[in-house]
Formats: C-alpha cells, structure tokens, sequence
C-alpha cells in the first residue's frame, strides 16, 4: 500500500459524514481524515450539526471551515434540493422514504425523527451529486450511518462506516445495525472485540464486511513524550464528564485511597453533565482540595497535563477502545483502567498499566495506591511497552493505509 496520494488511475473522490465534527473530543477523526486526505487526495467534510462545545483547537477552527452543515444550510439550499433532487427523481426518493420507514420502525428514536433523517438525506444527496462524491465514510453507526443509507438507496453513493461503542452496542437493534452493514461496502471495527459485537448483529454472509481498523495516535505524542517527574502526585483522567465514565465513582475510590495514606492529586481534563455532581462529591468525601477540573481542552493542553501527571485513570463502566490511552502510552504513561470492550487488546496487567473490574470503587483505591507506591523507574518500563504497543497497533500512515484500500476497493472492477 501506497502512503502518497494516488497517481496514474482515476481517484474515487471521497467524503466523511459525521454527527457533529469538529468537535473536541473527536481530534481522532480528523487526524484520520487529514492522513486520508494524503492518501487519497482530497476529502470533502459533511457534518449533520456544528458542535454544541466551543472549538477550543485552532485546528478544529479550520476544519470548521472546510465542512458542510447539513442543519446550517439556508431554506433556499434546502428548497433546491427538493426539486433537484426529491421531484426530479420521485422513484429514487421514493426508496429512500421507504428506507427511512423502515429504519424508524425499528427504532427507539421513531418515524418522526427517521422523516428528517430522509430530509437530511435529501439535500447530502443533492450536495454530494454537485461535487461528484462516489463513497461516504462515516463516523458512528448511529444517526449518520442511517442517513449514509438513505442516501446510497437513491442511488447516491456507497458507503462505509465506523463503530466505536459503546453507543451501537447499547442498541443495536433500535440502531437497526444488521441492516447498516448488510447495506454497507464495508464497515470497520476499532478493536477485535468491537469486530466480535458486530458479528452478533448480522447475518453470517456479511462477516466480510468487517475490517478491523485501529483508531491512532499522531506523530505529535511520541516525538513530545518525557520522563515521569519523580516528584508528581498527579492522576489524569481525560473525557467527558459523562456516566458512562465513571468519574464519580473515582472520585469515592480516590479519597478512600487518600484516606489510606496516597498522598496524590486528581486532575479531571474536560467538562460535562456531572461537573456538579462531581465536585459536590469530592467536596462531600474531603478531596475537594485535591481535585482539579480543567474544563474543554485543546490538544495541546491534553499532553501538558498527562506529561504532568504520573499516570493517566480511567474507570469507565462502558467504552470502545479510548483514544487517551493510546496517546497516555505515547506520551510515556502508564494506564489504570478497566476490564471493558477493547481496553484489555492494549492495557495488559503488569506490563503496561493496570486493570480493576468496572464498578469496583476498592479495586480503584487499590490500584491508585499501587500506582503511587510504584517507584518511577518501574512506571517508565510500563510505559515503554505501553509505547511500543501503540507504535504497532495505532500508528496513524499504516492504519490510515488500510481504510484507504478498503476505499479504494469500493471502485468498480474494470470489466
């Protein structure tokens, strides 16, 4: 495979769907878009919504630019849409409304909201003609992917899609995912276990379909990884402040290990729908003083604070396969985490980090207590293979390398 853009034959001109991009907890997806664009030439960027969080890396200001908004278009876009596209070719629109009937049947979201899904198909479709788009990559087998599929049943595009989890996992039925794929060129999997879910939720025939494609991590990491400060105290955990990561129950897990003798700091990189809740627990436990919530940051603030830190914790109750831990390891940091998805394919037990069972607020303690007992000589070690295992899993030319070909595979075969 090729890491420069295609010469000679005649490039599939490609486009990524996403929910809401940029946005800042997605930087993955435009490393990935930004490799395949290098690959393969250019890449048109088409967003369902603008992020509801402030764009806070100038990068993602840019990116901004350059994408598509389906919900931000004016009525007259909308309006020239439906004739070009919706009355011109009434059998053709016909089969997407009836795709999207079928989908929301299905579904816990319902017909209304499969009705503006088929609308957004609509105007993608007439977009995606006028700039001659032959394949669609998506990101998340939700929403996006529905209307990836509404499209390509009026004779748009292919396309593909990517399934992190844990979001698809939650429902895949109400998701209708058999049916994604089954419509799919392709659709890849972040993790071997991620391969395994979708393997559930489709019929045999379409085990071909999946392609195991690792997320990654940029060059940035490793070339600004330093050594642990023997003298820092501080525990990272990066992500929204969300339920499913399970920052409360670190929190309680955290001050049961201070009040055993851990003489540590949490520091919490991002916001969210517990900040509240969060700081009223640390308050309530008698940690308030030793925990810092940093709100949104930007990429760079990310690797300040984990190159701070002495390692990074993350006690999420449901996950993919999260992208800070591939980038903690790149750094040079060690991983406290749990035993979820696609976290044990790169955190191994005494080798590169540690491990508890999700929900376990004494495995926690117990594992914050080693971690700071652990001299940092050992903390280094575990962290070079953390390193050495990323630098061969998520290294983002050759995985990138990889969903270009399977791209590239979309193309007709020359008769």
């Amino acid at each position: 495979m090729s890491n420069q853009v295609e010469s000679g034959a005649r490039r599939v001109k490609v486009a990524y769907l996403t929910n809401a991009y940029p946005s800042v907890s997605h930087t993955f997806i435009r490393r990935e878009l930004v490799e395949l664009e290098r690959q393969l030439g250019e890449v048109a960027r088409f967003s369902i919504r603008r992020t509801p969080y402030a764009l806070v890396d100038p990068e993602d200001a840019k990116e901004n630019d350059k994408t598509f908004h389906v919900l931000a278009q004016p009525p007259a876009r909308w309006a020239r849409a439906l004739v070009r596209t919706g009355l011109r070719k009434p059998l053709a629109t016909a089969r997407g409304l009836l795709t999207a009937i079928r989908l929301g049947v299905n579904s816990q979201r319902g017909l209304a909201r499969h009705a503006a899904y088929f609308g957004e198909a609509l105007l993608l479709l007439d977009e995606m003609r006028e700039r001659g788009i032959e394949h669609v990559h998506v990101h998340f087998g939700t929403n996006p992917a529905a209307v990836a599929q509404i499209v390509c049943s009026m004779g748009g595009p292919s396309y593909s899609f990517t399934v992190h989890g844990p979001d698809e996992f939650d429902a895949p039925l109400g998701l209708s995912l058999g049916s994604k794929i089954a419509a799919s060129a392709f659709v890849v999997a972040i993790s071997d276990y991620c391969a395994a879910q979708l393997r559930r939720w489709t019929a045999p025939e379409h085990w071909d379909k999946i392609r195991v494609v690792h997320c990654t991590v940029g060059p940035e990491f490793f070339e600004e990884a330093r050594p642990i400060d023997p003298a820092s105290r501080a525990l990272v955990c990066v992500g929204r402040l969300s339920a499913q990561k399970g920052h409360l129950l670190l929190v309680e897990g955290f001050a049961d290990a201070v009040r055993r003798g851990a003489d540590a700091e949490l520091v919490l990189v991002g916001d969210g729908e517990l900040r509240a809740d969060i700081e009223r627990a640390a308050e309530q436990l008698g940690v308030r003083n030793r925990v810092r919530i940093t709100g949104w940051c930007g990429g760079a603030q990310v690797r300040a604070e984990l190159l701070a830190g002495r390692a990074l914790v993350l006690p999420s109750f449901a996950e993919g396969l999260p992208m800070v831990i591939m980038e903690a390891f790149a750094l040079g940091r060690p991983v406290l985490s749990t035993y979820v998805a696609g976290i044990p394919e790169l955190v191994v037990p005494g080798k590169n980090g540690w491990l508890v069972p999700a929900g376990s607020r004494p495995a926690i303690a117990d594992a914050i207590l080693e971690i700071m007992r652990t001299p940092v000589a050992d903390l280094e070690r575990m962290a070079e293979h953390g390193r050495d295992l990323v630098r061969a899993r998520h290294y983002t030319p050759t995985e990138t390398a990889k969903l270009a070909q399977h791209i590239r595979d979309t193309r007709p075969k020359p008769p």
